[in-house]
């Protein structure tokens, strides 16, 4: 099984900085890509930010320019780096990791728990 380890949520102001990290770990052989995804409340989940193991990125709309997402591919790790947050930016935020646990497996995802993130007006 693999597990994913999201921290870095919590309560800022609008204007202000937050640094989401999450940390796969588990039966990995490798992953081809990690991303997060919101849901506001009351909303479906969307797709914030994606990168593959290639280094491909991918931006929602509403967070280009003011988002950053970086990965450690030594440590499994994914970083959200969120700078002049919006009240529009609040909620849980997943983290997921598309990964392959042995050589010869398909390709599976896998979810974070969430974190809280709460942007204040």
């Amino acid at each position: 099984q693999v597990q994913l380890v999201e921290s870095g949520g919590g309560l800022v102001q609008a204007g202000g900085s937050l640094r989401l990290s999450c940390a796969a770990s588990g039966s990995i052989f490798s992953i081809a890509a990690m991303g997060w995804h919101c849901q506001a409340p009351g909303k479906q989940r969307t797709l914030v930010a994606h990168i593959t193991s290639g280094g491909r990125l991918n931006y929602a709309d509403s967070v280009k320019g003011r988002f950053t997402i970086s990965r450690d591919n030594a440590k499994n790790t994914v970083y959200l780096q969120m700078n002049n947050l919006k009240p529009e930016d609040t909620g849980v935020y997943y983290c997921n990791a598309v990964v392959r646990t042995t050589s010869w497996s398909d390709l599976s995802n896998y979810w974070g728990q969430g974190t809280q993130v709460t942007v204040s007006s």
